[in-house]
């Protein structure tokens, strides 16, 4: 199968957490982390600690296509870091095509 650069889709920005949210946080997301991992589709997916913002994490997703990217947010809204996150401030742009 050969990847066509204009059918990728990119996803960055970022997710704030509140202080008494973050323990929480941080153990849904090594689940998230992992099944988003085994993922058809997914070439790249990373959420990491902000150096600069307290509680903000960045987010840096590459799915294949846009097939791909819809199964991961259907996925996603069913699952236990949905139910945690729900309502954190999310800051994100989606892009497809080269990044």
């Amino acid at each position: 199968m050969t990847l066509n650069a204009n059918e990728k889709i990119y996803l960055n920005g970022h997710i704030d957490v509140p202080e008494e949210q973050i323990y929480l946080v941080k153990k849904a997301l090594k689940t998230h982390i992992a099944l988003t991992h085994e993922e058809i589709g997914c070439l790249s997916f990373k959420v990491e600690p902000c150096d600069v913002v307290s509680g903000r994490f960045i987010v840096s997703e590459i799915f294949i296509d846009q097939d791909s990217f819809d199964k991961h947010q259907i996925r996603t809204k069913n699952s236990e870091w949905f139910a945690i996150t729900k309502g954190l401030e999310r800051k994100y742009t989606i892009k497809k095509g080269e990044n």
